[in-house]
């Protein structure tokens, strides 16, 4: 039903929400130059207290699959944000990122047999120039290395998306999710001694901020994409992911008391505007390509009864 779906949507969209607040913590409440570290507190300590809390493991081809997950949606992913922030203005790397929703559904189409609708085009166009409209600033620099990392770090999320969907998961939500986060994790640990060396002692305001992120930034916030991922279009899901540059950038007006500009709120406006052309039409009779096929039902509605999602 649409009233279901809407629900859906408002429970996957804060998800993004929730990661548009990780700039702020960071910046905030962590050691400086540490992003990999916090990648991996975020990561690893969610992911094994999701598996102790649900005691279950891979089975199968679920070994290799949730290693290929948790390298597209985390591991690799975190490793190419790094490079593209430390080496790229902060607009530049999110509007590159912004792509993701036009790769997701191009790839959707490949391989899920999503129709792709002019619409769905249009909109994540428009995406792109909201976001580069609210984080760009003038005279931004560009480097090729960190630009290849921001669009490295958009495919391959785009593709763990659409793999997510494709590889719907026999387990429970909250198991599948903490495969994936301790997958990445593992992935990132060795990456984040060899890059920054042997992390500082945490002060209490550290550990705070650590435990938010793995709490609610990781454990909460990636429950609920990827139940959203089981439940919707990855096309659908992947737009939500606007809202991430649009909240931190509310954020750091409020609580950072940074400058918001004209061109910054219309570029909010382009924002919520590809959003909701994106949705719209979506699952309203059989054509529709999110409604659940009759096999995947009882997995989504176990996956609902233990999700309370980034």
């Amino acid at each position: 039903m649409l009233s279901n779906r809407v629900g859906t949507l408002l429970l996957t969209a804060l998800a993004p929400a929730v990661w548009g607040t990780t700039y702020l913590v960071t910046t905030e409440l962590l050691p400086p130059g540490r992003p990999l570290l916090a990648a991996v507190v975020r990561a690893l300590p969610a992911g094994l207290a999701l598996i102790a809390v649900t005691r279950r493991l891979p089975q199968g081809v679920w070994w290799w699959r949730a290693l290929v997950l948790g390298a597209l949606n985390i591991g690799a992913f975190f490793a190419l944000l790094f490079v593209a922030a430390y080496r790229l203005p902060g607009g530049v790397a999110a509007t590159v990122g912004a792509i993701q929703p036009l790769l997701v559904a191009l790839l959707a189409s490949g391989l899920l047999g999503e129709r792709l609708k002019p619409r769905t085009l249009i909109a994540a166009v428009a995406g792109v120039a909201g976001v580069s409209l609210l984080v760009l600033r003038a005279g931004a620099r560009l480097d090729g290395l960190g630009v290849a990392a921001a669009a490295g770090g958009a495919v391959v999320m785009a593709t763990g998306v659409v793999l997510s969907k494709r590889w719907a998961s026999p387990a429970p939500l909250l198991a599948t999710t903490g495969w994936q986060l301790v997958a990445g994790g593992l992935l990132l640990l060795p990456v984040a001694f060899f890059v920054e060396g042997t992390p500082p002692v945490p002060t209490g305001t550290n550990l705070a901020g650590y435990a938010y992120l793995a709490v609610i930034g990781s454990a909460l916030a990636y429950a609920l994409w990827f139940r959203g991922i089981r439940l919707l279009s990855p096309t659908d899901v992947t737009f939500l992911g606007l809202l991430s540059p649009l909240v931190a950038t509310v954020l750091g007006w409020l609580a950072l008391g940074q400058e918001l500009t004209v061109a910054q709120g219309f570029g909010a406006v382009v924002v919520l505007g590809s959003l909701v052309a994106a949705q719209a039409g979506r699952g309203r009779g059989p054509r529709g390509t999110h409604t659940l096929p009759s096999t995947a039902r009882p997995v989504a509605a176990a996956s609902t009864s233990t999700q309370h999602r980034s």
